[in-house]
């Protein structure tokens, strides 16, 4: 913000940083390492009288020399040169706080200098003893040199104190110093052995040379395993946040993981094997293997500690990106680039792309390069649209911490997504096509209201039924639709009729055979661990058979009937109709027809975000790209093997983990997993904060130029919309995380860390609730039947059904007998319903019987089962 940028693309993430430190720290370590190699080697030549000896430390001292004082000094340079053009903030802070601290360790790097410049040239002028003070002295000033280094870089991952109190000493002799301090100094020894296996090779003695193996061995191993051992008192002085960073499953952190005990192991037993007499070139090769074991180990660490430390560079003070915590907020309300000093775009909105590559390289170009070696922003991105590239930005660094979160305003936000998707990956802004809307015919079965003795009243329990169809990767539903129905005997004293009566449903043509058009039946079996046949669902009904009956509601009910919203026509219907008949159970006589849809959607916009095309006709439908990206992401997040399951075979039920009042799961007993409506909407309200209903149609089928509009009844038509009911994303998410927290779930709590409730004054003014069995209830908005609620103001969300007794799909008349949904249809399609393939498809039992569309009764026409006016209603409260 304060400095000029180095406009990096190939080579940026920090690659120029990463090439010189590691080569540096290795260098910096054999100088300290190497330092107490000498005098004590001097000393044991004295002690032998080994002329030999003696004259291998000389050749070593110059090779020390060469070696540390002019590779090491020069990447020493380079560091300071790389990370003040690159991490300038950084760099300043570093230099501010510790003036003093860095004074000192360049007076000792000066005494250094001079220590080891007296000891290479006056090897043969001084006397022993002065010869070897002289050498102690450099190792004293080495190590001094480490000691202040130590503090100031141990600082950055472990500030401690010093974020309250800017302390020096508090900073200096931060949590992590002594261990730390301990790990490098057994480090730099185990370093100094190493490439005393190297110069050892030029001793033409063979008893002086198999002496230098030997004590080289001793000199590798001993301090491996000490460092070991203080590595893991450093890793318990980390903070928790830090620890749980390191023990994320991604990829690079897995790898260097792995690599530190293997290179470790590498370094003892290799170590070790140069006691055996191998013919000297063989040995020669070996310890060149040893030094590259070593610098692999070292650089494995390094890059463990940076991965600890992210998403800062100072930890808890300045994020990697050089833009610090406590500017964060003042940003985001008045904008990066209207504060940052060298940028040539204020406005965003001037020129969106501009503004974008100008903000990629404030915020993501210190840790991602664009085509380069270095953390390749590209393919982390490909599979973006614009829409989830935004929400992607929206989430950084809630869930993920490696990364700080995106700073600035709503549309900086969006310039710098529409840059990495257009400018960097050239993809389409990747937006769904608008769905023209087609009138597809309904036939409206016949009714003689003179003549007629039943009315047969028939419905669908859910506004829609959303199929997660990517079956070869994982399901979230299964096709599984449910009819009901309640038979009428009209008169001046209507009765629901119960016993003696038949009823049977078929699907409309087209329909009969969806094990044709999906692979559902391929994997039940992994899924459910069931195998009907193919066209018949779990509960074993297909598509045509006979409603059972059901003795507390009084309906008629086919459960989880396996419709698919894919006809054999080819393309795509969410609406498919079923014909309902009502029968006299012993003659067979047809009593009454009428007919309903079971709207089943599989537009699931998990491509938003996850990148692949619809499966069908552009429209809906999860492809295998997309669903098999979902569970990347999920393996990489929470550490499964979904991915690998799915390649063998095996896709699995979410459900079979977490729990799900919806399909009575109880999830995989002891893990304490949330349950899935809490899981999905928790992690997701991360991302998709900050935004209204919109937020909803991302995931649910039902944008508004969408092929299926789940909200397509009154409230729809109202323009309620999804938040006064269920509320905006992050007050859903917290509703229902609340119930899971105070379950005992430890999941909860980190969901709900950085939501904050928009409808609500406070989390704690939030009531929890039971996703399926708690929802909105009818009565907050609509107190009784004669007033009607303030399209305007009611809002329903935060007053939860009891149980699901209480769910309006359940509930009856207030005599008992007429379920609410018979007359008033399914939850987000009571009547008069607009539906996309048809003003009519949802509106068929109200034009069958009155006439009209609105909701059975309504406007004065009872005589639709009374057979005659009423002067009083008896069925609302």
């Amino acid at each position: 913000m304060e400095y000029p940028i180095w406009e990096l693309t190939t080579f940026g993430g920090g690659f120029f940083i990463a090439l010189v430190s590691v080569f540096h720290v290795f260098l910096a370590h054999f100088a300290v390492g190497g330092g107490l190699f000498l005098p004590v080697f001097e000393g044991k030549a004295y002690k032998e009288n080994s002329p030999a000896l003696l004259e291998y430390v000389k050749k070593h001292t110059r090779f020390f020399l060469l070696v540390t004082m002019v590779l090491g000094g020069m990447s020493g340079v380079g560091i300071w040169f790389t990370i003040s053009v690159l991490a300038p903030q950084a760099t300043s802070r570093l230099i501010h706080t510790f003036v003093f601290g860095w004074a000192a360790e360049w007076v000792c790097f000066l005494a250094e200098i001079a220590a080891l410049l007296i000891y290479y040239y006056r090897f043969d002028k001084m006397s022993p003893k002065d010869h070897q003070i002289v050498g102690w002295l450099y190792f004293v000033f080495a190590w001094l040199s480490l000691f202040f280094v130590n503090g100031i870089i141990g600082y950055m991952l472990t500030p401690g104190k010093w974020l309250t109190t800017e302390n020096f000493w508090d900073g200096f002799l931060n949590p992590s110093f002594w261990p730390s301090l301990f790990f490098r100094t057994f480090l730099a020894a185990t370093i100094a052995g190493l490439f005393g296996f190297i110069t050892a090779h030029w001793v033409k003695d063979d008893k002086a040379r198999e002496s230098i193996y030997k004590t080289c061995v001793r000199w590798t191993t001993i301090p491996l395993v000490l460092a070991l051992l203080s590595g893991w008192w450093y890793l318990g002085v980390l903070p928790q946040e830090a620890l749980a960073r390191l023990a994320l499953r991604a990829s690079l952190i897995t790898e260097f993981y792995e690599l530190i005990p293997i290179f470790a192991a590498g370094i003892f037993v290799l170590g070790a094997l140069m006691l055996v007499r191998l013919p000297q070139n063989a040995r020669f090769a070996l310890s060149l293997v040893l030094l590259l074991l070593g610098l692999g180990f070292i650089g494995s660490f390094e890059f463990l500690r940076e991965a600890a430390r992210k998403p800062y560079l100072v930890h808890g003070y300045l994020y990697s990106n050089q833009i610090k915590v406590d500017d964060v907020q003042r940003l985001d309300a008045q904008g990066v680039l209207a504060n940052a000093k060298w940028v040539a775009y204020r406005n965003p909105t001037d020129d969106p792309m501009a503004a974008g590559q100008e903000l990629f390289q404030l915020q993501c170009a210190s840790c991602h390069s664009i085509g380069g070696p270095m953390n390749n922003i590209i393919p982390l991105t490909k599979k973006y649209p614009l829409t989830g590239m935004d929400a992607k930005l929206s989430g950084i660094g809630k869930l993920s911490p490696m990364m700080p979160p995106f700073v600035g305003t709503l549309q900086e936000r969006r310039a710098l997504a529409t840059y990495i998707v257009e400018g960097i990956n050239n993809n389409p802004p990747g937006e769904n096509i608008p769905f023209a809307a087609v009138d597809l015919p309904v036939e409206i079965p016949p009714f003689d209201s003179e003549k007629d003795e039943y009315v047969l009243l028939t419905w669908n329990n859910l506004g829609m039924h959303c199929i997660s169809d990517s079956y070869s990767e994982w399901v979230l539903l299964p096709p599984a639709n449910d009819i009901f129905g309640q038979l009428i005997r009209r008169g001046p004293l209507p009765e629901v009729v119960t016993e003696g009566v038949r009823l049977t449903y078929k699907v409309e043509p087209g329909f009969e055979e969806p094990a044709k058009l999906c692979d559902f039946w391929t994997h039940v079996k992994s899924l459910f661990g069931a195998q009907p046949p193919d066209n018949i669902g779990l509960a074993g009904n297909g598509l045509t058979g006979e409603l059972k009956y059901h003795k507390e509601h009084q309906y008629f009910e086919a459960a989880m009937i396996p419709v698919t919203p894919y006809p054999a026509s080819r393309g795509y219907n969410p609406y498919p109709i079923f014909t309902i008949t009502a029968q006299d159970a012993k003659t067979g006589k047809v009593l009454a027809v009428s007919k309903t849809v079971a709207p089943t959607s599989t537009e699931m916009g998990c491509k938003n975000c996850h990148g692949g095309q619809w499966k069908v006709d552009d429209l809906a439908g999860i492809s295998q790209a997309t669903g098999r990206d979902v569970i990347m992401s999920h393996d990489r997040l929470s550490n499964t093997n979904l991915v690998a399951e799915a390649k063998a075979g095996s896709p699995k039920l979410c459900q079979s983990c977490h729990p799900d009042p919806v399909l009575k799961s109880e999830g995989k007993p002891g893990l304490k997993l949330l349950n899935l409506p809490a899981a999905i909407h928790g992690f997701h309200a991360n991302f998709l904060g900050g935004r209204g209903s919109e937020a909803c149609t991302y995931c649910h089928p039902n944008r508004p130029d969408g092929p299926t509009k789940c909200l397509r009844g009154l409230h729809g038509t109202a323009d309620i919309g999804c938040v006064r009911c269920h509320g905006y994303m992050e007050d859903h998410a917290l509703s229902l995380l609340k119930h899971e927290k105070e379950q005992g779930k430890p999941g909860a709590e980190r969901l709900m860390r950085h939501l904050r409730p928009r409808m609500a004054e406070s989390v704690e003014a939030i009531n929890p609730r039971i996703p399926w069995l708690q929802e909105p209830n009818c009565s907050t908005c609509h107190e009784d039947y004669e007033t009607k609620p303030d399209k305007q103001t009611a809002v329903a969300f935060n007053t939860w059904t009891k149980g699901g007794a209480q769910l309006y799909r359940f509930t009856q008349d207030d005599l008992g007998a007429v379920m609410c949904i018979a007359c008033h249809n399914s939850p987000h399609a009571n009547y008069p319903a607009i539906n996309e393939y048809g003003k009519n498809r949802d509106n068929i039992a109200p034009l069958q019987y009155q006439g009209t569309n609105r909701a059975i009764g309504a406007q004065q026409n009872c005589a639709v089962c009374h057979q005659q006016d009423m002067d009083f209603n008896a069925h609302h409260p």
